[in-house]
């Protein structure tokens, strides 16, 4: 797992977003997220697409937690409650992956734990080796 959370310290885009890893495993990944006036839309909740990186991020994690590079090919998102400050919590885990392609939910939380979102992705596994793109960077 050391070299998948290396792998991911390059994601500038998570970092200025201020994601914060909490754990990693084989097919699972939790990550949070302290609500930053910068993560807010004009009515004073949560942008979308704040919510969208924070489980994208999470869902990458997973998604490459088994040491191959696996990138996207399909995602959405549904949102079920508005939330405006505090510390939210997202939870990746693998529903199925055979081959190629792997699918994932990622749930977000509040702090009161209730979900917020629900994303859902589909991945697939490409021939490289995370490890191949370590000493890059």
């Amino acid at each position: 797992m050391e070299k998948i959370l290396k792998f991911f310290e390059n994601d500038r885009f998570a970092d200025l977003s201020n994601i914060e890893v909490v754990s990693i495993s084989p097919g699972k990944a939790t990550t949070t997220m302290e609500v930053e006036e910068m993560h807010l839309n004009g009515v004073g909740t949560v942008h979308g697409g704040a919510l969208f990186t924070l489980a994208d991020f999470t869902f990458a994690l997973a998604a490459n937690s088994h040491g191959t590079v696996t990138v996207a090919i399909n995602a959405n998102i549904s949102y079920f409650k508005a939330v405006s400050s505090g510390l939210l919590h997202a939870e990746a885990r693998e529903l199925s992956s055979g081959g190629r392609i792997a699918s994932y939910t990622v749930d977000i939380y509040d702090e009161a734990r209730d979900l917020v979102a629900v994303f859902q992705g589909m991945a697939y596994r490409k021939k490289e080796k995370i490890s191949d793109f370590i000493d890059l960077y």
